[in-house]
């Protein structure tokens, strides 16, 4: 069932409460000697492409420079869409629909905001265990990139 129900604080009536999944934006950042990880500090423990929430009346684009600078410390340039995951099942702590992008940057990336660890990665030495869908999401960018289509 999508929505559960709640009472009316007023008068008791139930009303519907929606569950809606939740936007979060991923960004692979090309750097020249490979794309930026982290390594998480929260659960899900493991390496994964840095992203996160969209804040309420914060375009996808505007969210992703502001969590490229949180957990990297890097602006972003450049974004192109690579494209949108939504497999409910593709985050265990809730329904997430991620618009991933691909961008470049310039700087030394530093680890902060949630990361623990920050490191750079060659696309055909990626470290394990990476988090969520995120195998797939750098399997199709790196097919793409093979394709010269991204």
């Amino acid at each position: 069932m999508p929505f559960d129900y709640l009472a009316c604080p007023a008068c008791g009536t139930k009303v519907k409460q929606y569950k809606n999944p939740l936007p979060t934006v991923d960004v692979i950042i090309e750097l020249p000697e490979g794309i930026v990880l982290i390594e998480r500090r929260n659960e899900p423990f493991g390496w994964a492409i840095p992203g996160g929430f969209v804040d309420y009346g914060e375009s996808l684009e505007a969210a992703a420079a502001r969590e490229m600078l949180e957990e990297t410390s890097l602006e972003v340039t450049g974004l192109r869409l690579l494209g949108c995951y939504s497999d409910p099942s593709r985050d265990t702590r809730s329904h997430n629909i991620s618009t991933v992008y691909v961008a470049t940057a310039a700087g030394t990336p530093k680890a902060g905001d949630d990361a623990a660890n920050l490191a750079v990665f060659p696309i055909d030495k990626l470290p394990q265990p990476l988090c969520f869908d995120h195998g797939k999401i750098l399997s199709d960018y790196r097919q793409r990139k093979e394709a010269g289509t991204i």
